[in-house]
This record gives C-alpha cells, sequence and structure tokens, in this order.
C-alpha cells in the first residue's frame, strides 16, 4: 500500500475558500506552525484492516487561520478573531467549526492508490498533544 501524500497549497486554498467563501493566500516555503507557539492540530487516522486506529497524517493550523475560518464559517465576527489571537486561545464555537472545515480536509488525503483516512481528533491552541501525534508532527516542522 502506498503512503498518503501530501496535498498542494493550491488544493488547500480552493477547499477553504470553497468553505468559507472567501478568498485565502497561501505560501509555501514559510515558518512551520509550532504547537507550542498556539496552534489548532488535527489527528487523521487509517484505521481499515487494523486492530487499532494509527494516526497516518497530521496537520496544524496557527492560531490566525483556525480561529479566522472556524469564525467565517460559522458568521462570528471579525472582533472574536482578533480576541482569539490576543488571548492565544478559541471559542467552543470556533474550534468546533473549524474541526468540520479539518473534517473535509480529510478529503484532500483521500486518493486512489493511498489508505483511507478520517479525522480522529483536533487538539485546540493551548493544551498538549498526544505524545505519538507530537512526534510525528514534529518530524516535519
Amino acid at each position: 500500500m502506498n503512503g498518503t501524500p501530501l496535498p498542494a497549497a493550491l488544493e488547500v486554498r480552493e477547499l477553504l475558500e470553497g468553505l468559507v467563501g472567501r478568498d485565502f493566500d497561501t505560501k509555501t516555503g514559510g515558518p512551520m506552525v509550532d504547537p507550542a507557539q498556539g496552534a489548532c492540530v488535527a489527528e487523521y487516522v487509517d484505521d481499515q484492516m487494523q486492530p487499532a486506529a494509527i494516526i497516518a497524517a497530521v496537520m496544524a493550523a496557527d492560531l490566525g487561520l483556525a480561529s479566522a475560518a472556524g469564525s467565517a464559517i460559522g458568521l462570528i465576527p471579525a472582533k472574536e478573531v482578533e480576541a482569539s489571537v490576543k488571548y492565544k486561545e478559541m471559542s467552543a464555537a470556533q474550534i468546533e467549526n473549524f474541526s468540520e472545515i479539518l473534517n473535509v480536509m480529510a478529503s484532500l488525503f483521500n486518493v486512489v492508490g493511498a489508505p483511507h483516512l478520517r479525522l480522529t481528533n483536533v487538539t485546540p491552541p493551548g493544551q498538549a498533544l498526544a505524545a505519538d501525534a507530537q512526534k510525528l508532527l514534529m518530524a516535519y516542522v
């Protein structure tokens, strides 16, 4: 079985634009997202034909993106995004809305020849990551 390919920046941008109905700028080669500095981290598993779910992919979004996208999809005022960034925490509504976006983003990993992945966990900014998720994320960050 082949590994899970990383989605292209264009695919990520188009998916976000379609979900929130706004333009997004994407950049490659920028600074990596560090969960210790405030990030929302999603864990995706491939549990087909396995006795236990195994984390196959992680995705991290900095606090600005996570709170802005979570707010946009739920029509939460921009001042809430500013407060989230200032206080380094997301509201329950922002987390729930961004979790829905992360769930849809699983489709970016699900391509022919790759294992089928599904969202299993979202860790909001400021909360500790599971050890296996931390190890996988930091291997690329």
